[in-house]
């Protein structure tokens, strides 16, 4: 398990941004694991998306998979010092709404990488009921610190 701590390490986001909580899978080998993120009422965006009936916006689903996506690639020592930037989301599909109270259970993993460049697939879960899919590629540059 990589607790917090480690990921504000390793990661350059912070609040209100950073929306992974804890890394409770890793495998450096396969370059894949699960992420956590739980959403609560006090998020900024929940004064405003829908207020009445707050849903967390799908674009900030697909940033919790993406930093998932990074945060694995990052705590590895072959790309520790390295800063993982979107280049294209592909097949996204939102088959359910994220609400407060509920645990994204986000599951990543490499499809492949080539010298700077690569592609992760991510699966964020509630309940164990998918809510978002989808492929993303991403391109490494070196981290200014």
């Amino acid at each position: 398990m990589i607790d917090i701590h480690k990921i504000l390490e390793k990661m350059p986001h912070r609040y209100p941004m950073l929306l992974v909580d804890r890394i409770i899978r890793f495998d450096p080998e396969k370059l894949s694991g699960t992420g956590i993120k739980n959403v609560t009422i006090n998020e900024p965006h929940f004064t405003g998306h829908y207020p009445e009936n707050p849903i967390m916006p799908g674009v900030l689903i697909i940033e919790a998979i993406a930093q998932v996506c990074a945060a694995t690639m990052l705590m590895t020592d072959k790309y520790d010092g390295t800063l993982p930037l979107l280049a294209s989301i592909d097949d996204v599909r939102f088959k359910r709404v994220v609400q407060p109270g509920d645990q994204l259970v986000i599951d990543v993993e490499l499809v492949w990488i080539r010298s700077s460049i690569g592609r992760m697939k991510g699966v964020a879960t509630v309940d164990g009921e998918i809510a978002t899919s989808l492929e993303l590629t991403f391109k490494l540059i070196p981290r200014k610190e």
